[in-house]
């Protein structure tokens, strides 16, 4: 399972990579292996100013629907459009090409109450 070093990891399975102000999110590979074959990512939130930790949008996979929840409070600024046609993309490539949404981040301090990979890998 692929845990990168640079990233910063919630307790629900989502990543953060950080670029200044900018938050870009996902959801990790072991999240991805878990829902199974992903079928439709539905985000409704651009645009939208979300606290941490509510639900930004939801992953349908072929059996279950999971929600995406925000790991730091801000607004989303940009849904990954790509995959609007190729949801799949989340399955092959979860920290490149199958990042949902980025955000601009209203607190950023609170990047630093996110897991860090080792941390993350312990509650696995």
């Amino acid at each position: 399972m692929n845990v990168p070093e640079n990233l910063k990891f919630t307790k629900d399975h989502e990543w953060v990579k950080v670029d200044g102000n900018i938050a870009t999110v996902g959801i990790t590979d072991y999240a991805q292996g878990e829902l199974g074959e992903i079928v439709f990512v539905d985000v409704q939130t651009e645009g939208e100013t979300l606290d941490k930790e509510e639900s930004l949008g939801a992953i349908e996979a072929v059996k279950t629907v999971a929600d995406i929840f925000m790991p730091v409070s801000g607004t989303v600024t940009e849904f990954n459009k790509e995959l609007e046609g190729a949801p799949q993309l989340v399955n092959q490539d979860p920290y490149g090409k199958g990042w949902i949404v980025k955000v601009e981040m209203s607190n950023p301090a609170e990047v630093e109450e996110l897991l860090d990979a080792e941390a993350y890998k312990a509650i696995l």
